[in-house]
């Protein structure tokens, strides 16, 4: 949670506000299959409808700047350099644009991979 004061009263950003805004600026780039949650059974999840857009999220940081760590499963064939290069720059553009906070880093876990 990232909280600050300005001359009109305190600001207050939650984890799961940065979770669902980060979720979407990832899974609508190309290639990514699902969110992952660290250390779930990601295609279990994936099969039976339980995927959340906001699970594998990590979000570190203050007003000045933030770091995130993402986890996914990605589509088979797919060039995983591209689509973390899309990531990175969808989240750091959705991120900043939404809340004015920059984002340090953009670190990526390819969890799993699907086949279409």
């Amino acid at each position: 949670m990232i909280r600050f004061e300005t001359r009109l009263g305190c600001i207050t950003i939650t984890n799961e506000y940065f979770a669902k805004l980060i979720g979407n600026a990832v899974t609508s780039c190309y290639g990514v299959a699902s969110m992952v949650a660290k250390g779930s059974q990601w295609w279990r999840d994936k099969l039976t409808g339980k995927a959340h857009i906001d699970t594998g999220i990590v979000v570190r940081g203050n007003i000045d700047k933030i770091d995130v760590a993402v986890h996914i499963a990605v589509l088979y064939g797919t060039n995983i350099n591209a689509i973390s290069q899309s990531i990175v720059n969808n989240v750091k553009y959705t991120v900043e644009n939404e809340t004015g906070i920059q984002v340090d880093r953009v670190t990526i876990h390819v969890d799993g991979m699907l086949s279409e």
